[in-house]
């Protein structure tokens, strides 16, 4: 069995609702799974994040997150095509992708898995099903 990785790991939510940005980011903070939690708003702000472009130019790029967490209903770019480009790029092909998303359509999950998700999560946030995902990545999911 291999070992967890506990706490050392760069955590992303691109997330247009700011509620829904404070419940993951109270659960990626309790769980004590990542040393950084990066948020961003629309899928425009993701891809310049994760690519070093626009505002980020400056960004070490290197430093990948190792977890992204995607809605799919997105500003600028939407979230189809957020994952599309990220799983097409040699840089973060292998990042996993787990689609966060309030979209009850079977369409959506099968496009989701059909273009590289890792899962897919319905909104709201189960924390169960969120904890299985972590520690099916090899990472420490810690509830207290």
């Amino acid at each position: 069995m291999q070992e967890l990785r506990k706490g050392n790991i760069v955590f992303m939510l691109v997330e247009d609702d700011y509620d829904q940005e404070v419940i993951v980011s109270r659960v990626v903070k309790n769980s004590k799974i990542a040393k950084d939690f990066v948020f961003t708003r629309n899928g425009k702000e993701a891809l310049d994040y994760i690519f070093g472009e626009g505002s980020y130019s400056d960004r070490d790029i290197s430093i990948m997150p190792e977890i992204i967490l995607l809605d799919l209903k997105l500003p600028k770019i939407g979230g189809f095509e957020v994952l599309k480009r990220l799983k097409s790029d040699i840089q973060t092909k292998d990042i996993p992708v787990v689609v966060y998303s309030s979209s009850c359509e079977e369409a959506d999950k099968a496009r989701s898995y059909q273009l590289g998700a890792y899962d897919y999560i319905d909104k709201p946030l189960d924390t169960r099903k969120f904890e299985k995902i972590i520690k099916g990545l090899g990472f420490s999911f810690s509830t207290g």
